[in-house]
């Protein structure tokens, strides 16, 4: 994979990347031009073990061995540094999504980067994953199963509040990308339920605010500002999402995406050119970007003590090796 195809890649949202995915899961599904019913919460197969899934001659790599080494460009941070071995393998683990307690994070993994996209989704491990942190140390993660036994899924795009869970995926049952929701209940994640949106927003990975009646996405529709826009949709007395409004304030005509909001909700962190940047809300406006982190850093999750924990991605020369959740806290 050359450096542009690895970053184009890298530019397109989880849902378009899970597009690819819809073919094998069309090809392997006797079911797949309709809607299934909600599938019940049913007892899971315990996947094949994360790290044996890697291939033997993975490089893992570490910031004394990073090319391109990430950096804080704000005084308010501490020099990033990447989580420990609970989280960060040889393979390639992205999307965080941390919890405000800063106790348990959420990611995507896939063991082999240089696997073709739609078939990630036949190797068992491919997914969405979780640790918990007891003390300073993270605990071997573990899978999170969206799926009933047997049937073919790729999840990610992952957003937790309390007992619910979004996430987009592609599975048996289904034609092309939607979004569900899960349950958490004794401690397993199930009742997942289709909760797509009007398809003519587009909504790519998204963020909601804490009472969930405003969500903030990235989407390639058209009014934006060029590429992928940040928009925020407002849910209406009825349910129903508002027309899609664009945040002009963080957009340029290159691509922004993967917002997310800090805690406290005056912060709206968002991905471009590769780097990490930073809005604040002043006086109920959001302001004009400032950029954070960098490079080769995206996909920030903040918790309620605004540490900021994202992915960053290794290369040598032309081609993408891994990548791991890294944390920069703040000072």
């Amino acid at each position: 994979m050359t450096a542009s195809a690895a970053r184009a890649r890298r530019r397109m949202p989880r849902t378009a990347l899970l597009a690819a995915l819809a073919l094998a899961v069309v090809g392997c599904s006797s079911s797949a031009a309709s809607p299934a019913s909600p599938s019940p919460t049913a007892t899971p197969t315990p996947p094949p073990d994360r790290v044996a899934s890697i291939p033997s001659g993975a490089v893992k790599m570490t910031p004394q061995t990073d090319r391109s080494p990430v950096k804080s460009l704000s005084d308010e941070f501490e020099q990033p540094v990447p989580l420990g071995a609970g989280v960060n393998t040889a393979g390639a683990e992205d999307s965080p999504f941390i919890l405000p307690d800063g106790k348990t994070l959420y990611f995507f993994f896939t063991p082999d980067v240089s696997i073709p996209v739609e078939k990630q989704i036949l190797d068992g491990v491919t997914g969405i994953w979780v640790s918990h942190k007891t003390g300073d140390e993270w605990g071997p993660a573990e899978r999170v199963l969206l799926q009933d036994p047997g049937k073919l899924s790729g999840d990610g795009c992952e957003f937790v509040s309390g007992d619910v869970m979004w996430f987009c995926s592609v599975r048996e049952g289904y034609d092309g990308i939607h979004w569900f929701t899960a349950r958490l209940s004794g401690g397993r994640w199930g009742d997942w339920q289709l909760a797509d949106f009007p398809a003519a927003y587009e909504v790519g990975e998204l963020h909601f605010t804490a009472d969930g009646n405003t969500v903030y996405f990235h989407s390639g529709r058209t009014g934006g500002k060029g590429g992928l826009d940040i928009w925020m949709s407002t849910k209406s007395a009825d349910g129903s999402w508002g027309e899609p409004v664009d945040v002009a304030a963080v957009n340029t005509d290159r691509d922004e995406g993967w917002p997310a909001l800090s805690p406290d909700e005056t912060e709206l962190w968002i991905s471009r050119d590769y780097a990490l940047w930073r809005s604040k809300l002043v006086d109920g406006k959001w302001q004009t970007p400032v950029k954070m982190f960098g490079p080769l850093a995206g996909e920030a999750s903040i918790d309620a003590d605004g540490n900021v924990y994202f992915v960053h991605h290794y290369y040598d020369g032309e081609t993408m090796i891994e990548a791991d959740i890294y944390v920069a806290y703040r000072k």
